[in-house]
């Protein structure tokens, strides 16, 4: 049985979130006993998995259900007065116990939730506040960073830390190291001395250095945060009385090695090592306005692919790590694709979310770790939105003409490009993926952005650098065989190495440091003795013997 994602504010085992318009609190309240194993304790609100899926799920709600809330607080429960705790981090027991890969893509998530609260900080108009009510250690202090401001309770007691490289011969998972020098600005030699400090740095110490933005006695921490909350729901462009949007329950069904969604498909192939995932194009008219949009509101293709898509991708990563190869097909006509996304170019709150949710989607995709192949067919509908999946493919394969055998021939393949392909979905490193394409060639980008809203067949599309190679229909078959058996025969650890290399071309980022560089760190620390090992940090961490180190240096 796999990772179950489905998860409601009504089944929360971790987080007790309360709405007061503007202003909503989501608090931590780990149930010790309700971990995603039963061979550790989530003790001091540390966490593992099922509480980052709880998080992820209200940052996700938060977004499209409720605009009326323009601030969140994110504190720790249930009484941090008499437990001074706020979040111990990700659970140490639990991370010992972990296989490899569930420890890397666990980090990975957990990034990626960290990034969408500040997505909605920066882009939707919802200040994320940490009001740090207790000790925030390791990546309890994570998700303090990644909220736009961080207030501290001054009690003598509380402090932040990121004991991660003292403690546990690893990393802080989930960017804490990015975010303190690239975010909150703070000098290097104090970030080196604040990662090493196992105990952590407490009040206006804190504040000096820059790890907080304010501290405040027990006795006024409250009125603190219900000022700065107040004063930044204020500020924000969310309207008052819009009508949300419920994120209802998935559709999904699973036979064998068949998963089906409503517009999405995702088939195994065990043999060859790859899975094919099909997004099928709208069949009904669409949306066209943003009242339309808040009408028909999770049903509405644009959503629901986007939130299909974003469930299938987390599921291949925990549950299918072996298959390396995802071949990314669609079906349907480019005319009612492109027309279903042109609602997200609307000033309007929803379609403004809708929007960002398919850039964090196809992020996410991007960072997977798997190889990405776009077959690009005769009935595809590769299309505005649905053409990023062939830009941001490692490798895109397109059919130059139509299958010549069949009894009623298909028109030939096509490929359009729209605005959405144009900056409404920047990668990790703050390039829409055309621009990416065409790094460092500004005349290639020119031309392509002539080519918008143009049905481009094969030799076109190929001309302009927007797919890999062309093939007939005599070659099409052997030629991805072909791909996807060589593919299959490489190492996955280099293809893991090489992927990461040349997708993110361009600026290095925030985000691109995370993924790029923390996670390549992240995963060689993961298996390293000093960590891993009988005798490492991890494993005997508090047994109360002391970890024993391999001094080399490599």
């Amino acid at each position: 049985m796999g990772i179950c994602l489905d998860t409601s504010p009504s089944a929360y085992r971790h987080w007790r979130l309360e709405l007061d318009a503007p202003v909503a609190t989501l608090v931590m309240v780990v149930t010790p006993e309700a971990g995603l194993r039963d061979d550790y304790e989530l003790k001091l609100n540390s966490y593992d998995l099922s509480v980052d899926i709880e998080l992820y799920d209200a940052v996700q709600r938060l977004r499209f259900e409720h605009p009326e809330i323009k601030a969140v607080v994110v504190t720790g429960g249930p009484d941090p007065a008499t437990s001074k705790v706020f979040s111990a981090g990700a659970n140490i027991q639990m991370l010992a116990g972990s296989t490899h890969g569930h420890k890397v893509n666990f980090c990975k998530f957990t990034n990626e939730t960290r990034n969408g609260i500040e997505d909605a900080t920066a882009n939707s108009g919802q200040t994320w506040i940490a009001a740090v009510n207790g000790t925030a250690a390791g990546g309890g202090y994570e998700l303090a960073l990644a909220c736009d401001e961080i207030l501290l309770v001054d009690d003598r007691s509380s402090a932040v830390s990121l004991p991660e490289v003292p403690l546990l011969a690893v990393l802080p998972g989930t960017g804490g190291l990015t975010r303190v020098v690239d975010k909150r600005h703070v000098r290097r030699d104090l970030a080196d001395v604040f990662a090493t400090r196992s105990e952590g740095v407490k009040g206006h110490q804190a504040l000096e250095w820059g790890l907080v933005d304010d501290v405040a006695p027990r006795s006024a921490f409250a009125e603190l945060v219900r000022r700065r909350a107040t004063e930044r729901a204020a500020g924000s462009t969310r309207p008052d009385h819009a009508r949300g949007v419920e994120l209802t329950p998935l559709m999904r069904t699973v036979e064998g090695d068949v998963t089906r969604y409503q517009h999405v498909t995702v088939e195994l192939d065990r043999a060859s090592g790859s899975v094919t995932i099909t997004v099928v194009g709208p069949a009904a008219a669409q949306p066209a306005t943003a009242e339309e949009l808040a009408t028909t509101g999770a049903a509405a293709w644009i959503l629901a692919t986007a939130r299909e898509l974003d469930d299938a991708f987390l599921r291949l990563r925990f549950d299918e790590p072996e298959l390396g190869t995802w071949v990314l097909r669609t079906t349907g006509t480019a005319d009612a694709t492109a027309a279903a996304e042109t609602v997200l170019g609307e000033d309007d709150w929803l379609a403004r979310e809708v929007r960002l949710y398919w850039a964090r989607t196809l992020k996410r995709l991007d960072v997977s770790a798997r190889t990405l192949v776009a077959l690009v067919e005769p009935g595809s509908c590769f299309a505005g939105t649905l053409a990023e999946l062939a830009l941001g493919a490692d490798r895109t394969l397109m059919l130059d003409g139509t299958w010549e055998d069949a009894d009623d021939p298909p028109p030939p393949a096509t490929l359009r490009l729209t605005v959405a392909n144009d900056g409404w979905f920047p990668m990790s490193n703050g390039l829409s993926r055309l621009a990416t394409r065409c790094w460092g060639h500004d005349d290639r980008l020119a031309t392509a952005r002539d080519l918008i809203g143009k049905d481009l067949p094969a030799a076109a599309a190929l001309e302009a650098g927007l797919v890999t190679f062309a093939f007939d229909d005599i070659d099409w078959s052997d030629e991805v065989r072909v791909l996807l058996e060589e593919r299959a025969s490489f190492s996955p650890d280099a293809l893991t190495g090489l992927e990461a290399n040349v997708r993110f071309v361009g600026p290095e980022t925030m985000e691109t440091k995370i993924f790029a560089r923390l996670s390549a760190w992240q995963n060689w620390i993961f298996q390293r003795p000093n960590a891993v090992g009988p005798e490492g940090a991890l494993r005997r961490f508090g047994s109360g013997a002391r970890p024993s180190f391999d001094r080399a240096r490599v």
